[in-house]
This record gives C-alpha cells, sequence and structure tokens, in this order.
C-alpha cells in the first residue's frame, strides 16, 4: 500500500547520500569499461566484466556497497556474492549515511579488542548470518 511505498522511497532518501558515493565511483569505473545493471532495487556494477571470473584483481575486495550501488570484480562475483552484498544495502537503508561511520568504527572497536577488524565486525557478521539463512532456506527448499 501507501505505507509501503512511503517507507520504500524513504529508505532510498536515507541512504541517498551513500549512493551518490558508489554512482560517482560507479561512473568513474564506467570510463574503464565497468557495466552496470539494475537488479532488484539496486544498481550492480561490474567494475571489470571482459576479465575471466576469479582473475587477478587489483582492489582488496571483490564486491562492495555503498547505499544502493554494488560494484563487484565481476558479473560472475557480484552473482555470488548478491546475498551478502543485499545485506549491506539493508544496514544502508537503517543507518544512512551514519554507516559510512559505523562500519568503520565497529573495525577499529573490534581491532582495539585484539580481534579482526574484519571478520570480526558486526556488519559483517550479519551479511555473513544473512548468506548462511539464504544458504539453508535453498537446500531446505531443494531437499
Amino acid at each position: 500500500g501507501t505505507d509501503g511505498t512511503m517507507n520504500r522511497v524513504l529508505r532510498y532518501v536515507w541512504a541517498s547520500p551513500c549512493s551518490l558515493l558508489g554512482l560517482l565511483f560507479a561512473t568513474l569505473a564506467g570510463v574503464f569499461g565497468a557495466r552496470w545493471r539494475a537488479v532488484g532495487g539496486t544498481i550492480e556494477v561490474a567494475m571489470a566484466p571482459g576479465r575471466p571470473p576469479g582473475s587477478p584483481w587489483w582492489l582488496p575486495f571483490r564486491a562492495i556497497t555503498l547505499g544502493h550501488v554494488i560494484l563487484g570484480a565481476h558479473p560472475v562475483e557480484l552473482a555470488r556474492l548478491r546475498v551478502h552484498e543485499r545485506a549491506h544495502v539493508l544496514q544502508y537503508e537503517a543507518w544512512g549515511p551514519l554507516f559510512l561511520l559505523a562500519y568503520p568504527a565497529d573495525s577499529l572497536w573490534q581491532w582495539l579488542r585484539g580481534r579482526r577488524p574484519y571478520v570480526d565486525n558486526r556488519f559483517e557478521v550479519a551479511a555473513r548470518q544473512a548468506e548462511a539463512a539464504a544458504y539453508a532456506g535453498r537446500e531446505t527448499r531443494q531437499g
């Protein structure tokens, strides 16, 4: 209904500063051959679509999410990481521009506690949990 549409619009507006940053990077990547595609309310950007999947990659990540923009090394990587990255999209919708501070702050907190800044980051833990739940659901439906 109308409330659902308004809620969705507000989530997009709240995350929009981060999405604009993602669009800036996507535009720059487009100059170098990146390909864009709309997928389920997000824009997925394959940074090196002509390279073989899994080939050496010059960035320290296979995919990164900025608001509703998901930048990935390759279309195959984007598909493989879709559930994980979509969990980050939901985090941006909840935290809005504050996510750009909350994520590194949690990594710093984990490091100060002697833990692993990326692996133990609460946002990454939640994304891996969403991924595990989605795959468990697929196995249940297929089994």
